[in-house]
């Protein structure tokens, strides 16, 4: 996705990194099961956000408790969605549970449908690629 703003330029503050992730781990746990590739996602992304098992700890503790949190800037809001359907992807396909999640998401930070059902076909062509 060429922004011209980076991923650390986007995640600039521990409450944003914390937020992007929350909803991450949210969106790994729609379906009420973490798999090995779902597992290995967040963890890849913990990593590039600089984020310590410590950091992440409250939120696992309270995972009944949370909801998404909706980012302000619009690069940030898209580099999300992407983010958040490359995670429901990590199995090799979407539940529905985790579809409806997709544009529960995409919704409240005012994306349509289409834009959701886009990126899905984009990045499941992708990994095949």
């Amino acid at each position: 996705m060429a922004t011209g703003k980076s991923f650390e330029e986007l995640f600039n503050t521990q409450q944003k990194k914390l937020a992007f992730f929350q909803n991450l781990i949210l969106a790994a746990v729609a379906d009420r099961q973490l798999d090995e590739q779902e597992s290995e996602f967040l963890l890849t992304i913990g990593n590039r956000l600089n984020l310590s098992a410590e950091d992440a700890r409250p939120l696992v503790d309270n995972l009944s408790l949370l909801s998404f949190v909706i980012p302000e800037d619009g690069l940030q809001r898209t580099l999300e969605l992407q983010t958040v359907i490359m995670m429901v992807l990590q199995d090799g396909h979407i539940e529905d549970k985790e579809y409806q999640l997709c544009l529960e998401y995409a919704r409240r930070i005012g994306y349509a449908k289409e834009t959701v059902d886009e990126m899905i076909d984009q990045l499941s062509q992708g990994e095949q690629a």
